[in-house]
């Protein structure tokens, strides 16, 4: 039997606490070492108990779940999983966390859904366990820098050519800052980008607001019936599925309430499938960093009707997981570092920009 995984929890209510340390340990490879009120003192639990990871409440008295990831990750990267509250407010610090260095996060369940918890303490102690896998010594004396940020740009079809042809991007754990890194390097002369990013509902819209104020290309969470369009990067909405479809105005998106695929809703399968049926060679994809196999199948779709497919390299990767089962499936033709996706994917269409 391998060691257990040690966590800290950090939340200001005694409740929480509870909860989460009881939900936690019913897992036989997870051990609570300890519990935290406030991110003071969390400080002296982390020093005593040395956790492989940390779960954190995003709104907490005294100092935020951010400010403290920006004040310990330069000086003790421990890999973290944010709690987060479903408020905009919630979402918005939970962006900011994963900004700063948090490896994943778990939505709050709504009160009056009583399914939502144990759903959300499986969850949990999933992403505790992936997370005590990643190397975050990346972020030591790391200080934090925030990107500029870009005109407010249109995304919307009256103002832009429709796309002839079409980039697919998935990610998962660790993908939010390995898309702020491709998609920051994109020029406006890209073609129409649709992108699955695990998230639950609402985070998504946000997490698009964000990267289109760094990006140079417009970036919105997808609507039905968005006409696929150069320039612009079409996020799928949490809890939903996003396809791609051909219309005789060119491709466009095609958003609906279907079941969960590889687990997923949205799903990086459901969208790579619709691209290998619908836009076939005139497609390019690239499988980012996640847990898991969602899209390896539908990305060896997307080859099997000839068009061109990279992965993220292990060395790059939060977690190697999509990437690898993408590459394992013959999907992806070879392992490119995150700071190559963007030049190589040009590449592949031919040479733009």
């Amino acid at each position: 039997m391998g060691k257990k995984t040690r966590v800290l929890i950090i939340d200001d209510s005694m409740l929480v606490r509870q909860i989460l340390s009881q939900g936690l340990q019913e897992d036989p490879d997870i051990e609570v070492v300890a519990t935290a009120c406030d991110p003071y003192a969390a400080r002296d639990a982390i020093s005593v108990h040395k956790p492989n990871v940390l779960t954190l409440d995003v709104e907490m008295p005294k100092m935020d779940g951010v400010e403290f990831l920006r004040k310990m990750m330069p000086q003790c990267p421990i890999p973290v999983v944010m709690v987060s509250s479903l408020t905009e407010r919630g979402q918005k610090i939970t962006m900011d966390a994963l900004d700063a260095g948090a490896v994943d996060f778990v939505a709050k369940p709504k009160a009056n859904v009583a399914s939502a918890l144990p759903m959300m303490m499986t969850e949990l102690r999933e992403k505790v366990k992936t997370a005590s896998t990643v190397n975050v010594s990346r972020y030591l004396n790391r200080s934090y820098r925030p990107t500029p940020q870009q005109p407010v740009k249109s995304a919307s079809s009256g103002k832009r050519i429709a796309s002839q042809r079409l980039i697919a991007i998935g990610a998962s754990t660790g993908g939010t800052e390995a898309l702020k890194e491709v998609l920051t390097t994109f020029t406006p002369d890209m073609p129409g980008t649709v992108v699955v990013q695990h998230m639950p509902p609402g985070f998504t819209k946000m997490f698009a607001e964000r990267l289109d104020s760094l990006c140079r290309v417009a970036v919105k969470e997808a609507t039905n019936g968005d006409l696929i369009c150069d320039g612009c990067v079409y996020i799928a909405a949490g809890g939903r599925q996003m396809e791609v479809a051909r219309t005789p105005q060119g491709y466009a998106i095609r958003v609906f309430d279907g079941p969960e695929m590889c687990g997923h809703r949205p799903s990086v399968e459901v969208m790579m499938q619709s691209v290998a049926k619908h836009v076939g060679r005139n497609a390019v994809g690239a499988m980012l960093t996640g847990m898991g196999g969602d899209g390896a199948m539908g990305m060896k779709a997307m080859r099997d009707a000839g068009a061109r497919c990279i992965a993220q390299d292990e060395a790059s990767c939060v977690v190697f997981g999509m990437p690898h089962k993408a590459l394992e499936s013959g999907g992806a033709e070879r392992a490119v570092p995150l700071r190559d996706i963007t030049r190589t994917l040009k590449s592949l269409l031919g040479g733009r920009g």
